[in-house]
């Protein structure tokens, strides 16, 4: 409140040195004007309206109320000389109209604040009245209403002006406020929330702790999670897709054989929908050891790979049969067919893709070729 004061303050100060001074330079110009009134009086009018000038100017930097007695002491001096003669003429009154009711009335802009100055004020109105009426010897006359109305019209415009602003400042203030409070709720809202949070994790973190006995994860379940994870991942490169029963649970059988018939037909499915149509021929189900069912599905997988790659046709044959001890498949084609003895195993991919997974699980692959006669694959794998 003590800066809206101090503008409030300034603002009075500056629009009482404009008005002042502006109303008394308008006056003495009037005065100036021959045959208004003699030299002499003309002179003393003009050193007393000088003298409330710089009073004016005093008021405009420091506002201290002895600039502002000191003004109207002036003010009086030089609408006095002016008009307590009486029997003044009409050109000599129009003229100190200016002086009395503009000028000496722009100190009432600055004593509106209190009792006393506003008692000071209702003083000086009372004198500069009767200067007028002894002026010009007359109460209800034109110069007085014009005196009148210049010092009500002062006076409501300072208690406005200083009544206003602190209104205004009050207003501004009680905005602040609000949004402080708006904002504290805000911060207040966010330590919260963040408090559940750290909360919420804590309480995690410890039932976690006390689940695992102090001791976390022990690192049988982590290998047995990596495990199911990388079957996962096999079943997805051969074609499978899991369909998901609940969250985290997928139909993968964890068993450890698996139907060699349900995983046939999604590798037939997948190449089905790359463009290779494969044809199946023999055992419908058999059942095999995961290891080897994984080894013996990505030789066949590599095998119908080479014919959709190299054959130059779009269908393959895979005849599956099996006994007691050995599951066989052969993978037959009826393309352009390549000469055995001019390509070595390495660039064909084969002896690695093929041969070393089926070796590792104890099987074996022949392969069959001859150009313009096609490609057998003949592949084999225990039970």
């Amino acid at each position: 409140m003590d800066l809206f004061a101090q503008e409030r303050d300034r603002l009075l100060r500056t629009t009482t040195r404009f008005l002042g001074i502006s109303a008394t330079v308008v006056s003495l110009v009037a005065l100036s004007y021959p045959g208004v009134t003699d030299v002499r009086r003309q002179a003393a009018i003009v050193f007393f309206s000088l003298v409330m000038i710089a009073f004016f100017i005093m008021i405009g930097r420091s506002g201290k109320m002895l600039w502002v007695v000191l003004g109207m002491a002036a003010g009086l001096m030089a609408g006095g000389i002016a008009l307590v003669p009486g029997g003044i003429d009409g050109p000599l009154a129009t003229a100190v109209i200016p002086l009395v009711g503009g000028a000496i009335a722009s100190f009432a802009l600055l004593l509106s604040s209190s009792t006393k100055r506003v008692l000071l004020a209702a003083a000086a109105a009372v004198v500069v009245v009767a200067e007028v009426v002894i002026g010009t010897q007359s109460i209800f006359s034109v110069q007085v209403a014009a005196v009148l109305l210049g010092w009500v019209l002062c006076f409501v415009a300072g208690f406005w002006i200083g009544n206003s602003v602190p209104r205004a400042a009050r207003r501004i203030y009680s905005i602040g406020n609000a949004h402080r409070a708006e904002r504290q709720a805000s911060e207040t809202e966010a330590q919260r929330r963040q408090g559940a949070r750290l909360l919420h994790d804590t309480v995690l973190a410890t039932l976690t702790l006390l689940a695992h006995s102090g001791f976390g994860v022990t690192p049988d379940a982590l290998r047995a999670q990596a495990a199911e994870d990388a079957r996962l991942l096999r079943h997805l490169r051969l074609g499978s897709t899991p369909q998901p029963q609940a969250s985290g649970d997928y139909n993968l059988d964890t068993v450890e054989e698996s139907p060699l018939g349900q995983t046939l037909e999604s590798v037939k499915q997948r190449f089905g929908r790359m463009g290779l149509e494969v044809s199946w021929h023999g055992t419908g189900q058999v059942l095999l050891p995961t290891n080897v069912l994984d080894a013996f599905l990505l030789a066949l997988a590599e095998c119908l790979e080479n014919v959709r790659r190299h054959a130059g046709v779009v269908e393959a044959h895979v005849t599956i049969i099996h006994d007691d001890k050995m599951v066989r498949a052969m993978v037959t084609d009826a393309g352009v067919g390549f000469e055995l003895e001019g390509v070595s195993e390495e660039r064909l991919g084969f002896k690695e893709s093929v041969v070393n997974r089926l070796r590792e699980v104890g099987g074996s692959a022949r392969l069959f070729s001859a150009p313009g006669a096609g490609t057998t694959v003949v592949l084999e794998a225990p039970r």
